[in-house]
């Protein structure tokens, strides 16, 4: 089915999207979506939202189950504590993307911003993954617990950042999870947490598995996109700052 969301409070083009999925519906298509927030919060279902435009801050927040595709850009905090599902932006994308998120799958074609991954973590059976196809701002993976978080900087000509594929303090307080840049980063864009490792063999498996669904949605080049060297960063330890705090 489709809604027009224009002109709507977002409180109503989410109430219909609701009771649209309770009624059993598997997929919703969202046209002339300009700025709503908090679609997708909440809902545990197997459904598919196409969005057409821009939606607000917390898409997808505490979502657990559906597939959301954006055919535009995403604005802060897709995928707040996310538990499961899968969202995927053919745009560019805001600050604090999966924050907190639990499990599941965030798919940006282009630049996100700031915090990218804060506090993202593991839990229990559920591992979530984001993957940024353009560049990323300052604190990427802070406090990072769980997870895989990757970085491709594609199109890096077009970006703020075409010198950097990232910006400064990556990884700070980082604790747990995994990063993966293609490219290399200087020692003074990390946070102190984190140090470089070698990608071996199943690092090269997970990456790959996970760039190769990516490229799928996207229309993209898996060969080309690995060809160039990545960087894995991991956390130096799992409690940074327990000696701060224990007597």
């Amino acid at each position: 089915m489709r809604i027009d969301a224009r002109g709507l409070h977002y409180q109503e083009l989410n109430q219909r999207v609701r009771r649209a999925v309770e009624s059993g519906e598997k997929e919703i298509v969202l046209d002339n979506v300009n700025g709503q927030r908090y679609i997708g919060a909440g809902l545990r279902v197997q459904a598919n939202i196409i969005i057409n435009g821009v939606p607000g801050n917390d898409l997808a927040s505490f979502m657990d189950g559906p597939h959301i595709v954006v055919n535009g850009n995403g604005q802060d905090l897709i995928g707040n504590t996310m538990n499961s599902g899968k969202v995927v932006v053919h745009g560019d994308a805001g600050d604090v993307i999966g924050h907190s998120m639990r499990g599941g799958k965030i798919f940006i074609r282009g630049n996100v911003g700031y915090r990218v991954g804060i506090h993202m973590k593991s839990y229990q059976d559920l591992f979530p993954v984001i993957v940024a196809g353009g560049t990323a701002r300052d604190f990427l993976g802070e406090y990072m617990a769980g997870g895989v978080l990757v970085l491709l900087g594609l199109n890096r000509e077009k970006s703020p950042l075409a010198e950097n594929i990232v910006g400064n303090y990556v990884g700070t307080g980082m604790h747990g999870g995994t990063i993966y840049i293609r490219g290399q980063l200087e020692d003074y864009q990390l946070g102190k947490e984190v140090g470089r490792q070698k990608l071996a063999q199943e690092d090269w498996e997970e990456l790959e598995a996970y760039l190769k669904e990516f490229c799928k949605e996207f229309s993209l080049d898996l060969e080309e996109i690995l060809q160039q060297e990545f960087t894995k960063l991991i956390p130096y330890s799992h409690r940074p700052y327990g000696k701060i705090y224990a007597y």
